[in-house]
């Protein structure tokens, strides 16, 4: 294998330099063609994401596959408005010079993919990665194996070694991949891997994107409404189980308003989803793997053990490996629960009694991938946007700023390096080059040696630099 994976990295070395001269045209042909080949294989597909992670088909097309359609479409649309060259302002040195900025393709790209959302954290950064004309290597997760080895043969009849291609296998694979000197590399995992990752890269001084996670805080307030809020968390928190990124790792809520948040999102969770034995598996995704499974049950039940009371749900069933809607009230701050990513079902409710109280425990952690804020108080909401830090932020809402292609998306810190989605994407897999056009009346030779006779020019310099 690490044989095959040097051939196809130096076949896609050398074809990168003919990519690099591609059109507008031609990469919206080849985004066209990836479109095409995931339509052909929509019933694949679906069938392989039931297999890895129990997916319903409806929430498969609308998280994973339809959101790549979209990523597709809107990269098609802007493509020729991205590529074009941008003009940049002027300075006393290039005064009368033409000065714009060109977008060049970084050249052979690694992207890295987890197993939650196995195809749309592969799809959407490698649409970005062919707009921007690069060559891709891509690695998906080997946890999620049904979709790994479909998007893999799907890849094989579509694209050609020399410009696109997928290795599967264990971390191993990945090892592997990350000896070599990429131009880019494209993660989407967690913090720990991140390190490792960008260590890799650090000693070929590769660029790297860094997709990652944390514990995403959702901050209510009582001038909410505090059913809407409960329905839409209890939402985001068990799309997939709770295995997404940006899902509310952990919500605090006004004292006064925690009885009727639980009551509210208990009633939202029966709706979506039934109650324990009853529930729905139809509709509610399984954890990705016994290992997984029993991580999250042991935070749970080390949780109770420091103190916690399970308010809610809490049920397994270890066969189907499901884990049922769990609330979590009265949790120490100090167990692990509250220390580290839960990326499931698990949501800790925690009281304050200001809203300072909240900020300050939201910045007493790293900086998150998300923060949720749910308030009619705007000056409120400015408040908590202006005193944290996190990778993105929705109002009233949760999840749905990822939708949006007009908006970065990425960590900051220890949430993530780098940014992905619509024309940052592009710009991701992109370099910027800088390009002046001077003219023949060029002011630089005002600056040149000797020295002496142009003293008297300084003050004036300082003024226009």
């Amino acid at each position: 294998m690490q044989q095959q994976i040097k051939s196809v990295f130096d076949l896609q070395q050398k074809y990168k330099f003919d990519l690099r001269r591609t059109d507008a045209k031609t990469r919206i042909g080849k985004l066209k063609l990836l479109k095409q080949a995931l339509e052909k294989a929509e019933d694949e597909i679906f069938a392989a994401l039931e297999k890895d992670l129990r997916k319903n088909r409806f929430e498969s097309a609308v998280t994973e596959l339809y959101f790549t359609y979209a990523e597709i479409d809107f990269a098609i649309k802007k493509l020729k408005g991205w590529m074009r060259p941008k003009s940049a302002g002027r300075t006393m040195s290039n005064f009368f010079a033409g000065n714009k900025i060109y977008y060049e393709p970084k050249g052979v790209c690694l992207i890295i993919a987890p197993w939650n959302y196995p195809l749309q954290l592969m799809m959407s950064p490698l649409v970005s990665a062919i707009a921007a004309g690069n060559c891709v290597i891509f690695k998906p997760s080997e946890l999620s194996e049904a979709t790994a080895g479909l998007i893999s043969k799907l890849i094989a009849a579509t694209f050609e070694p020399k410009e696109i291609a997928c290795f599967e296998g264990d971390a191993d694979i990945s090892t592997e991949l990350l000896k070599l000197p990429f131009d880019h590399i494209f993660f989407t995992g967690s913090t720990a891997i991140g390190k490792v990752v960008m260590g890799a890269a650090a000693k070929n001084l590769t660029s790297v994107t860094l997709e990652l996670g944390g514990k995403s805080p959702v901050i209510v307030e009582g001038t909410c409404d505090i059913k809407k809020a409960a329905e839409k968390i209890a939402w985001g928190k068990l799309v997939n189980a709770g295995q997404t990124c940006i899902a509310p790792d952990y919500v605090l809520i006004e004292e006064n308003k925690r009885n009727d948040f639980i009551e509210h999102y208990k009633l939202a969770v029966r709706k979506m989803f039934g109650e324990g034995a009853g529930i729905n598996k139809n509709d509610y995704a399984k954890i990705i793997n016994d290992k997984q499974f029993k991580r999250l049950n042991k935070l749970k039940e080390d949780a109770i053990a420091d103190g916690a009371v399970l308010t809610f749900g809490g049920e397994t069933d270890e066969k189907s490996l499901t884990l049922m809607p769990t609330l979590l009230t009265s949790v120490n701050k100090k167990s692990a629960i509250m220390q580290e990513e839960i990326f499931g079902p698990i949501l800790p409710v925690i009281t304050f009694k200001s809203l300072q109280e909240a900020i300050d425990l939201v910045n007493s952690k790293n900086k998150p991938l998300a923060l949720y804020i749910f308030s009619d108080n705007k000056q409120h909401q400015h408040k908590i946007i202006n005193e944290t830090s996190a990778g993105g932020t929705c109002i009233n809402d949760v999840l749905i700023h990822i939708s949006n292609p007009n908006l970065p998306f990425g960590g900051v810190n220890s949430s993530g390096i780098g940014s992905c989605h619509g024309v940052f994407g592009f710009k991701t897999f992109s370099h910027e080059r800088a390009v002046v056009f001077q003219s023949k009346l060029g002011l630089t030779k005002m600056i040149y040696p000797p020295y002496a006779p142009k003293m008297g020019l300084l003050k004036w310099l300082k003024k226009l630099m």
